[in-house]
């Protein structure tokens, strides 16, 4: 190769670089977080994604999907939108409880960023593992990166037995019947695109805790690709766990209905 051949391929590389880096600084990232009752963590985890984000030089703003908390928990969402600017906090009250699946599409008809995370608001998902998120998905050029408990250094604290045997069956029984290609299946620490996150939510049914699940069933199936990060799962520092036995068993339904359906 000549010497004028290896320079033109080298600023053509430099330019491809300069490019992606551009590209990468103007990405902005949307968090959704629904929530009812509360109210207690707001404040820490809200100052953590404000400082994950700043840290790292990323756009983002922070849409909180409250469901009538009957706490006050709207109030003290508005006192952080006035601390950290209504371009960073985004309030998108509803009436009442209306389902997690729901609060979701609420949340992404204002959502502005071009990726969108989803995360629990209970503290169980820290802040820490998004730029590990992003890193993976700017890496690779995916389209939905998931936090899996179940790979790598991944890991679940804080649960009982009984606890880790449900949730690994659940995984267990998903895997075995839809073949997803994931390993943590019923996560729900994601970033995805939003126009993907867009298409997807437009065809899934489920409004409950299979919502989740049938998310990333039929994202696999319409042929996105989607990549794993190892997280840290620990059991929620606020609220109470919601799994029962209905809930089970709402799960097995829609285990068997996406397999019908997908």
């Amino acid at each position: 190769m000549s010497a004028h051949s290896s320079s033109s391929a080298l600023s053509h590389a430099r330019s491809i670089l300069r490019q992606t880096v551009k590209m990468a600084s103007q990405e902005k990232y949307t968090v959704i977080l629904p929530t009812a009752s509360f109210l207690v963590p707001h404040h820490p985890l809200i100052w953590l994604l404000n400082r994950t984000f700043t840290e790292n030089n990323l756009d983002y703003e922070i849409i909180i999907v409250d469901d009538a908390s009957p706490d006050g928990t709207l109030q003290v969402a508005q006192q952080l939108q006035k601390l950290y600017n209504s371009s960073h906090i985004v309030l998108r009250p509803r009436a009442g409880k209306l389902g997690l699946g729901t609060a979701y599409v609420h949340g992404l008809k204002s959502a502005t960023g071009s990726f969108v995370i989803i995360m629990d608001a209970d503290f169980s998902h820290h802040p820490k593992f998004i730029p590990g998120f992003i890193d993976r998905q700017r890496r690779t050029g995916c389209d939905i990166v998931t936090g899996t408990r179940y790979a790598g250094q991944g890991g679940v604290y804080g649960w009982d037995l009984k606890r880790k045997m449900v949730s690994r069956g659940a995984n267990l029984v998903a895997d075995t019947v839809l073949r997803p290609g994931v390993s943590d299946l019923t996560g729900s620490f994601r970033l995805y695109r939003r126009e993907v996150l867009e298409k997807v939510m437009g065809v899934t049914e489920s409004k409950g805790y299979t919502f989740q699940m049938e998310l990333m069933t039929r994202a696999k199936g319409m042929g996105f690709r989607v990549e794993e990060c190892p997280i840290t799962f620990v059991d929620r520092v606020y609220g109470e766990s919601k799994l029962g036995g209905e809930e089970i068993v709402e799960y097995l339904k829609g285990v068997m209905s996406l397999w019908v359906k997908v």
